[in-house]
Parts: structure tokens; C-alpha cells; sequence
């Protein structure tokens, strides 16, 4: 049995405040050994990692990322929202990420955040990014627009992808199958062991969201999934441990 993989969500975001470089470190520090984000584009083509279209919940600024320079938005406070403790973190960019993982030997799960808001050549961007790291090896891309998971196949045939969605889809590995992604990031409401074998035997595997209670991530661990992603990967931690 391969080693589950505990992909800390948006970084430890529990205890830390979502998609900042503390998050990211800290969710290394109690166990994950991958770490999940999100990219957006600033105005001026900036590779940030937020999970809003909006500023306003994370940085209480009243704009899109998409409309603001990355020379202000990389200045805007991301911390103090969370708590006053965080009051000097940053949204950290792509590049930064990638050099974290990169010397901690982390897997990152980038999701693409261009449902809402369309980024042209937001693909293209990402993948060039991970290729000057030397990382595709070390990155799985995701996103809700599945015609960007085929553009970034095609693009880039060597980097996985994994297909985020919530419902019941049917035969979801079929699915993955046609459009070339390795992955289904399924809801965890939304994985049954039955799934997860038969997905197996395809050759695709589930990496599951956004999983907390402990129980639950026993559950999982014992249908089979590959990866879970979690705001706390320190609980995770504790229940391999304790498998």
C-alpha cells in the first residue's frame, strides 16, 4: 500500500490563516506531506495564491484580484483577518510556494481558480512556473473548470491533474479516464469504498476534501483513498499514526 497522502488545505488553515506562507510551513511542521493551494492572476499577470475572487474576506479590501496590481495586492495585510497575531502575512506568490516545497521535498495540489473569473493563459502561466522549478513531478493541477484540466493536458501531458467536484458523479473514473486526469478530488461526502476500488483498478485515484473530524479520516484511510485533504494535518497525522 502506497503512503496516504495528508495535503494540508490552503495550508494548516485551522489554526493559521488560509493561503499564507505560515499556513504552508506550519502545515509541513505537523505532518503534511503535501500542501494544497489556489492561483489567481493579478492585473499585471502575477501568480497569486488566494482562494477568493475577492479580496474582501481575507485582506478586507473591496476588489477583485484580477483588477488589482501585483505591486499592491503583494503588500496588503492577509493575517490580521484571522487573527491580530498574523497581522504581517502576505498572499504569497506561486514562486514563493514552489520554493518552499521545493527545498522541503513537499507535493503541492494547485488548484486553478478560473470558474468565476477567467484568466487567459492562466494554464500556460502555471505550467511554465512549475517547469522552471524542475517540479512537474512534484505537482498535481486541479480545478471545478474541467476544460482547463484538458487544456492543461494539453499543454502539458506529463503533469497530472485531479477533477474537483461535490456531487455523485456516476462512474466519476470513467470520467477521469476520458479527459486524461490521474485523480478525482471528490467532496467526502461523495467517496464510498466500492468507488474507490473500482476507480483503483482503472488507475485513478481519489484525493478527498475537506476532511476534519477524525473519524471520518478513518473512514476514508480505510476505503482506500490516495490523499486527504484537511485544514488540520496535525489530526491527520495523529490517526495514520494511530493506524
Amino acid at each position: 500500500m502506497t503512503t496516504l497522502m495528508n495535503y494540508a488545505h490552503r495550508g494548516a488553515s485551522g489554526n493559521y490563516p488560509e493561503n499564507t506562507m505560515i499556513a504552508f510551513e506550519r502545515g509541513i511542521a505537523l505532518g503534511a506531506t503535501g500542501i494544497e493551494t489556489d492561483v489567481q492572476m493579478t492585473k499585471d499577470g502575477k501568480l497569486v495564491l488566494i482562494h477568493d475572487e475577492k479580496l474582501k474576506r481575507t485582506t478586507g479590501v473591496n476588489a477583485l484580484v484580477a483588477d488589482v496590481q501585483s505591486e499592491e495586492l503583494l503588500c496588503l495585510d492577509a493575517g490580521s483577518w484571522f487573527s491580530p497575531a498574523f497581522k504581517d502575512e502576505r498572499i504569497p506568490t506561486l514562486e514563493q510556494l514552489l520554493t518552499l516545497a521545493k527545498r522541503t521535498q513537499t507535493f503541492v495540489n494547485i488548484e486553478l481558480k478560473n470558474g468565476i473569473v477567467q484568466y487567459p493563459g492562466l494554464e500556460q502561466k502555471v505550467i511554465d512556473t512549475v517547469r522552471a522549478f524542475g517540479m512537474t513531478d512534484q505537482v498535481i493541477l486541479s480545478s471545478f473548470n474541467h476544460y482547463s484540466l484538458i487544456e492543461c493536458k494539453r499543454l502539458a501531458p506529463d503533469i497530472p491533474t485531479g477533477i474537483l467536484y461535490m456531487e455523485g458523479l456516476y462512474r466519476p473514473w470513467k470520467y477521469a479516464l476520458s479527459i486524461g486526469a490521474a485523480a478525482l478530488h471528490a467532496s467526502h461526502y461523495a467517496v464510498l469504498p466500492d468507488w474507490v476500488a473500482e476507480a483503483a483498478q482503472q488507475g485513478v485515484i481519489y484525493n478527498v476534501f475537506t476532511v476534519n473530524e477524525p473519524a471520518e479520516m478513518t473512514r476514508l484511510i480505510q476505503a482506500g483513498v490516495a490523499g486527504i485533504i484537511t485544514d488540520y494535518p496535525d489530526r491527520l497525522t495523529a490517526v495514520l499514526s494511530k493506524l
